[in-house]
């Protein structure tokens, strides 16, 4: 189902706008408004699950629970989940990719950075050699057909495009389904990716602050592009309304009245009280 997204997304020049997710809440949020897949990143679950930043803390375990928790709050949306490095050698990425796809995750995202890795956005990261990352991508490929294979490089930061350009074209070799080169510098570094990969899925990451611009979506689309993530948009608005709403109540006791919110019975018909409700009632009416 993602593949088919993804290769309909790059065919039309339309790309799937995949939204950052953390949680079962958000993932009822993200589906609620419209979104046709799902997007779970290690730096959103570092800073939700840990209060931590993204510098290779968070566990295997603790990605496929919280992975577990949005396809089960999702609708039924594809999910793509950020294994980072995969979390050990050969077989911890087998080990990986098996309780990711346990999970009921769509797509598997894995990356040559080192252990511990970092952020993408951020600086000095350091990548494996090219063997061992090909091998991540080989390994995950022989342990699932039924999950699409991302395969992320981060080479652009550490030697360079040509550099992430070998990369890519070797994890394809390897068995990749769509291809992440991250955090290209420049819109030109966009178009070069776009045009050494055409008929591949294409991954764009768009991180506010971030090194790569961000263009339009229409104009990633016509570049190439099938795939659109914007990972912390909503963790980084989250994070300011709650320091917003701690700040009221530590100077003042209580919330500012006007400032913006969801009601209390709106939050729990996003949260499914309603479909709950009319269930219980319906197994209530089963036993008169």
């Amino acid at each position: 189902m993602l593949l088919d997204l993804l290769n309909e997304a790059r065919r039309s020049r339309k790309p799937l706008l995949a939204p950052g997710v953390f949680d079962g809440l958000s993932a009822r949020a993200a589906a609620r408004a419209g979104f046709q897949a799902l997007y779970l990143s290690g730096f959103c679950v570092a800073g939700t699950r840990l209060g931590q930043p993204d510098i290779g803390l968070v566990t295997a375990t603790e990605m496929a629970e919280t992975a577990a928790r949005i396809v089960d709050a999702g609708g039924g949306l594809p999910l793509i989940a950020d294994a980072d490095n995969g979390y050990g050698g050969p077989m911890n990425v087998a080990r990986t990719v098996r309780d990711y796809a346990r999970a009921g995750v769509a797509g598997i995202q894995l990356e040559d950075q080192v252990h511990p890795k970092k952020c993408g956005h951020m600086e000095n990261k350091a990548i494996v050699p090219l063997a061992e990352a090909t091998l991540r991508i080989r390994v995950a490929r022989d342990t699932t057909a039924d999950v699409a294979i991302v395969a992320r490089t981060d080479a652009i930061a550490t030697d360079g495009l040509d550099e992430a350009l070998r990369r890519a074209d070797a994890f394809l070799a390897a068995g990749a389904d769509v291809l992440f080169i991250e955090a290209p510098t420049s819109t030109d570094e966009l178009e070069t990716i776009a045009t050494r990969f055409v008929g591949v899925p294409l991954v764009a990451n768009l991180v506010e602050d971030g090194k790569t611009p961000l263009p339009a979506i229409d104009v990633l689309g016509e570049l190439g592009f099938a795939l659109v993530l914007r990972p912390v948009s909503a963790l980084l608005r989250v994070t300011e309304t709650l320091r917003a709403v701690y700040r009221e109540l530590a100077q003042g006791g209580a919330p500012d009245p006007d400032a913006q919110r969801v009601r209390f019975d709106e939050f729990n018909r996003l949260a499914g009280l309603d479909e709950i409700d009319a269930y219980v009632d319906q197994l209530s009416g089963a036993q008169e």
